[in-house]
């Protein structure tokens, strides 16, 4: 089981609306299909569930994602990842190193293009309205300024490799190989179920209203919706 740090900094970052609601349409998804693979979330109604290789379904995201989700579907690509912002910001992680996205930060895009041109395989990606970014393979990462790379880095030092990395508008949470770091608002029912969880944790999503999706790569996982 993985050890915690909780640290109380605070990434200066955007505000985010909260309307407070709960995530019906994933639990009734996932209850549907008897098994998911990754979501996106927003407290402003945008969710996105994944299954298996390349299925989906979701409500409330802007139509070119859902153009792009349904071509990658057609073309039985992979589909890894999905973000989607408060603001109506996505990106889809695709195949070893396909993304597609509308709205994401340009340093973002720039490094994006600097790892396909080296064939670098994104294993995770997530931003925020901020601006603010993470983009992580199997042997690097990079992020949008020095203080979070930093940050970073005192966890790798810490717990292994970082895995993945999710962040709202508010809070921030790093995986790696042997625990886990906090920044911002990160609920405290997502800290206490990633300390007792039996599962060897490689996706993680979270909402400040305390709502999450976390599993290994196996595709076993663990929700509160």
């Amino acid at each position: 089981m993985k050890k915690i740090i909780f640290l109380s900094l605070i990434l200066v970052l955007v505000q985010q609306s909260s309307a407070g609601q709960t995530r019906k349409f994933l639990r009734d998804k996932i209850a549907e299909w008897g098994s998911c693979k990754n979501v996106a979330m927003t407290l402003t109604g945008g969710d996105v569930a994944l299954i298996e290789r390349n299925g989906w379904a979701a409500t409330g995201i802007p139509d070119e994602m859902t153009a792009e989700l349904n071509e990658l579907n057609d073309k039985d690509e992979l589909i890894d990842d999905v973000v989607l912002t408060e603001e109506g910001n996505w990106l889809v992680l695709w195949s070893n190193n396909g993304v597609t996205s509308s709205g994401a930060p340009r340093s973002l895009d720039e490094m994006i293009d600097q790892w396909n041109e080296a064939a670098e395989t994104i294993n995770s990606i997530t931003f925020n309205d901020a601006g603010d970014w993470i983009m992580i393979s199997d042997d690097k990462y990079s992020a949008s300024d020095a203080e979070l790379l930093e940050w970073i880095g005192q966890g790798e030092n810490e717990f292994g490799e970082l895995w993945a990395a999710h962040m709202t508008n508010t809070g921030l949470v790093a995986v790696y190989e042997n625990g886990y770091k906090f920044l911002g608002d990160v609920p405290d029912n997502l800290i206490e179920k990633l300390n007792e969880t039996d599962l060897d944790v490689y996706r993680l999503k979270f909402l400040s209203d305390g709502s999450y999706f976390i599993a290994d790569e196996e595709g076993n996982y663990v929700y509160f919706l």
